[in-house]
């Protein structure tokens, strides 16, 4: 299947651009999606944590994806 990703903050910079479209396995879990794409982008392993949002809300990690849904890769944030 298809996804579209979209990134933001370091995950944006590691990568070098602001969205990223991937075929994976149909029923691919968001943890089985981040493995894939440490794996593609080694520098976003070495982040503390980077979160999966699936259709605005974060995901389990045993969330199944579908095509359609809208999927961001959401970075450690500070504030001040």
């Amino acid at each position: 299947m298809r996804l579209n990703i979209a990134l933001f903050g370091v995950a944006r910079e590691i990568v070098g651009q602001s969205s990223l479209e991937i075929e994976t396995a149909a029923g691919q879990s968001a943890q089985g999606l981040l493995a894939e794409l440490h794996a593609r982008y080694p520098a976003l392993a070495n982040l503390s944590s980077l979160a999966v949002a699936v259709n605005n809300e974060y995901a389990a990690d045993d969330t199944p994806l579908h095509e359609r849904d809208e999927i961001a890769l959401i970075p450690p944030v500070s504030g001040g």
